[in-house]
């Protein structure tokens, strides 16, 4: 395994152990601790920047952003093969886009962490470290972007979801599949996903809320988005890309008042298109609210955070997104 692979911390179950105090989860290893946890003599040179110490459901933008810029800072390095990011699961795969539409690099950056803390029984942590660090050191993953490795699976960064809660198998990627393994010592990827062009990172990333809509959903939360300043908003919409004419009317407000509608769908797999009417997203379409095609709500609400902070259109960027 030729050239060192930077290993950036940032803190999630991986790097927890419970307070002797409360007996809560927190963050308490720092990343030289992960490495000697590994208790792999063979393994690549690694060099380790601690670069936060928080549970990945405090990973806010301006945080996801800082991180998006540092990874991407290391992946311009001639001296390494790729990076390693460990990040708790509960928004590993917000932050792994965020880094993959900064990315301007062909080194492999790859996000793993756990589902068990250090020291709970059978932890899963040693075990997806390792892969990931196989994978960053792997020339077969270069130009392949940022990626998820966990329990034996690689996931692209645009399809990645997290998809139980607690099981050891926390990542899917519904509607494409992995694109590839790590069996034991190989390296094996299956597919190449295809890469858009990477953005140049804001200044600040862009107030844009996400709204998951319901059986008999109204126009509260969209009003409410509108009221305190968001300049975008992403709709979770039910199946196809369907709202109700309650919604509706608070779509046409937000647009009239100059803030960018995203439709995607509450589905796991699939693809919104404009089709219905009474409030369905032919109308939505008609009132000028934009389709994300098969992106989960998570990722169109990080784009439109970039895109919008760094004053890009987003109807452009979206289209390019969506294919």
């Amino acid at each position: 395994m030729p050239g060192s692979v930077v290993v950036l911390s940032t803190g999630g179950t991986i790097a927890m152990r419970p307070d002797p105090a409360t007996g809560k989860l927190v963050p308490a290893i720092s990343g030289d601790e992960l490495v000697e946890l590994l208790a792999w003599p063979e393994a690549p040179t690694l060099e380790l920047d601690d670069f936060a110490h928080v549970p990945s459901f405090d990973m806010h933008g301006e945080l996801a952003l800082a991180l998006g810029r540092r990874v991407a800072k290391h992946a311009r390095r001639a001296d390494i093969a790729g990076v390693v990011v460990t990040h708790g699961t509960d928004t590993m795969e917000e932050s792994v886009y965020v880094v993959d539409r900064l990315l301007d690099s062909e080194l492999p950056v790859v996000f793993t962490g756990a589902q068990r803390g250090a020291d709970q029984p059978h932890s899963d942590g040693p075990r997806n470290f390792r892969d990931a660090i196989r994978v960053a050191a792997s020339t077969q993953a270069r130009g392949r972007g940022a990626m998820i490795a966990f329990a034996g699976e690689l996931h692209a960064a645009r399809e990645a979801r997290k998809v139980h809660t607690s099981g050891l198998q926390a990542f899917g990627s519904p509607g494409h599949g992995p694109i590839g393994h790590v069996d034991g010592e190989a390296v094996v990827f299956q597919r190449r996903p295809e890469r858009r062009q990477p953005l140049l990172p804001p200044e600040r990333m862009a107030a844009v809320d996400l709204i998951r809509l319901h059986a008999g959903s109204d126009s509260r939360f969209v009003l409410a988005s509108l009221e305190s300043g968001a300049r975008a908003i992403v709709l979770e919409a039910t199946g196809r890309g369907n709202a109700n004419d309650q919604v509706l009317e608070g779509v046409r407000a937000a647009i009239a008042a100059g803030v960018v509608i995203v439709v995607c769908s509450r589905c796991v797999e699939g693809r919104v298109e404009p089709v219905y009417g009474r409030g369905g997203g032919r109308d939505l379409a008609e009132a000028g609210a934009l389709f994300a095609g098969d992106l989960a709500g998570p990722k169109a609400r990080v784009l439109l955070q970039i895109a919008l902070g760094s004053g890009l259109d987003a109807a452009t960027v979206l289209a390019a997104e969506a294919g």
